[in-house]
């Protein structure tokens, strides 16, 4: 008897990392996805002989389960990951600080860093140090913490605005796509606690060397069609069906399991009702957005491969030189996160912001000439995490046996993160091959 595939629907990094665990338990399986492309909301693209990626994607050596997709993909080597957390952040008037763990076991790796940050005062320090301490003594899965923004709970423990700026803000922005006044407590104390608060290593940053389309695009391909599986692109989904099946391109496919891995309006939009009663609050999940600004110059202005900013409408900036192409000059991507002020605005707009401001922060810059500048836009790149948001987040289970969901939005127990997404993979994957045991033996 020939069994049915696994159809999984979306290509992002749950649906990838469904379809290859499936394919490596010997399940029959099928990636449909919309583009003509994988990597969901991490992919690059061709513009004047540069391959140019829509944003910048970092991960943490905490990231055990999207480090394991990328064994998978056979992109180990192609991603860079430092051997001791070291971040230089660049301040107002030329002042600068970094934060960089020490040898020691966790969590005072972090207190030497926080002692010798040098964009705080002394005093500013020693609240930094304390709220370190409390906020280590919280549990991220508490459901009292999701009611609570970050930025109430900072303000009673006596983190003033320069620690919010220079500390708490700087890295919750970048880490959760939502700011500590908006925030909730839950996810923030996760991102903390897990990177900063625990293991000495946790928090050490990893970067893709190469472009992301040759990760999370052409190597995810292979992977899946190596182990098995099959990848059809331009291919949409516009229902699910009892039985199950999926109808796509106006066509009725049968599968064995169906697991739902697109973003959560569109599955909100996917999932039967009967499937999912509480369908309707995944679409009350609000989304937050990301934009990137590219700046190419005719010579370098940043010696750093990257850098982090404070003060300035510039948050993150990486060197893209070399992963892009570029043979001369240097190519620096800005991340801006949070970037709802931005994400509507022209791009002529946001140059006349951004060329000043990096002028500011590499004074390299004003001496060079500016050879391209445009923006990638991702305007629902994650969910808002703010207070409420946890209890929306749904299990990867539905109501219709052989159905479930992944993606970064369901509850993973992380925030909307890449290793979020890849951990809902792999559940969805558990789940899938469990239903499709228990079929196999009651026929």
């Amino acid at each position: 008897m020939t069994i049915a595939p696994v159809a999984v629907i979306g290509g992002g990094l749950a649906g990838i990392t469904t379809a290859i665990a499936l394919a490596e338990a010997g399940c029959p399986v099928t990636l449909y996805e919309a583009r003509p492309r994988l990597g969901g909301a991490t992919y690059s693209f061709q513009r004047g002989g540069l391959t140019v990626d829509n944003g910048q994607h970092v991960f943490l050596r905490c990231c055990t389960a999207y480090r394991g997709l990328l064994e998978r993909l056979g992109g180990t080597a192609l991603v860079g990951l430092q051997n001791r957390f070291d971040v230089r952040v660049l301040g107002k008037a030329g002042r600068s600080g970094r934060l960089r763990r020490a040898a020691l076991p966790g969590p005072l790796h972090f207190v030497p860093a926080l002692a010798g940050y040098r964009l705080l005062g002394p005093g500013d320090r020693i609240q930094a140090l304390r709220g370190s301490l409390a906020l280590s003594r919280l549990d991220p899965a508490d459901p009292a913490l999701d009611s609570v923004t970050f930025g109430n709970w900072l303000a009673a423990h006596g983190q003033r605005t320069p620690v919010r700026e220079a500390l708490w803000d700087l890295l919750a922005v970048a880490a959760l796509n939502t700011g500590v006044e908006e925030a909730a407590l839950g996810p923030a104390v996760k991102v903390f606690k897990t990177a900063l608060l625990g293991r000495p290593d946790a928090a050490d940053l990893g970067i893709p060397l190469v472009p992301l389309g040759e990760l999370h695009d052409t190597a995810a391909r292979a992977a899946i069609a190596g182990r098995g599986g099959t990848v059809r692109l331009s291919a949409k989904v516009t229902a699910i069906e009892p039985g199950p099946a999926v109808i796509v391109d106006g066509a009725r496919i049968n599968a064995s399991a169906v697991v739902v891995a697109t973003r959560h309006e569109q599955a909100a939009k996917l999932v039967p009702a009967a499937a999912a009663p509480g369908r309707d609050a995944w679409s009350a999940l609000d989304a937050s957005p990301i934009i990137n600004v590219h700046a190419l110059y005719d010579r370098p202005v940043m010696r750093l491969p990257f850098v982090a900013v404070t003060g300035s409408p510039v948050q993150w900036v990486f060197d893209k030189t070399r992963v892009a192409g570029l043979g001369e000059g240097q190519y620096l991507a800005v991340s801006v996160s949070v970037a709802d002020t931005w994400i509507d605005r022209p791009t002529a707009d946001i140059r006349e912001s951004f060329v000043p401001a990096l002028r500011s922060v590499f004074p390299a810059a004003r001496e060079a000439r500016m050879t391209d500048f445009f923006v990638t836009r991702e305007r629902r790149a994650t969910f808002r995490q703010a207070p409420g948001s946890g209890v929306l987040r749904p299990r990867s289970a539905t109501r219709w046996p052989g159905l479930y969901l992944a993606g970064a939005w369901t509850d993973t127990g992380w925030p909307d993160t890449m290793e979020g997404a890849v951990r809902s993979g792999l559940h969805a994957a558990r789940l899938a091959k469990g239903h499709m045991r228990q079929q196999e033996s009651r026929s």
